[in-house]
């Protein structure tokens, strides 16, 4: 819950709760606060489970596109680089074309199209 949350921001909270409650209403404040937290972990908790319950398989259905989402905001591109460059190629592009053969050696000179010769393209990148 306070994944984005540091220390120097809890500190700053207490001590302006501090400064607005004063030292005798802190202790009372914080147990309110924590009571409503705690309540309201729960009632998510209950309605996950019996909308768990109602639905069935179906439910994990549901919850796979939210994983993938979830997926999505973690979405690191220097990690997705480094990952579709150094992982093994598939042999298969998704949309079920051959994938596109590793590049070349560029030194040696390619031959020129034959008159009528259409040029080799990735169905993908037109």
């Amino acid at each position: 819950m306070f994944d984005s949350i540091g220390w120097l921001e809890i500190l700053v909270i207490v001590v302006a709760g501090l400064f607005i409650l004063g030292p005798e209403r802190l202790p009372d404040a914080a147990a309110w606060v924590g009571k409503t937290v705690r309540r309201v972990r729960e009632y998510a908790t209950g309605a996950r489970e019996q909308l768990k319950q109602e639905m069935g398989p179906e439910f994990e259905q549901l919850r796979k596109p939210l994983e993938d989402l979830r997926e999505l905001r973690n979405f690191d591109p220097k990690r997705a680089i480094t990952k579709h460059l150094w992982d093994d190629d598939p042999a298969e592009k998704p949309n079920g074309h051959p994938a596109v053969p590793p590049a070349r050696d560029t030194t040696s000179r390619e031959r020129p199209l034959e008159r009528g010769e259409r040029p080799p393209y990735d169905p993908d990148a037109t």
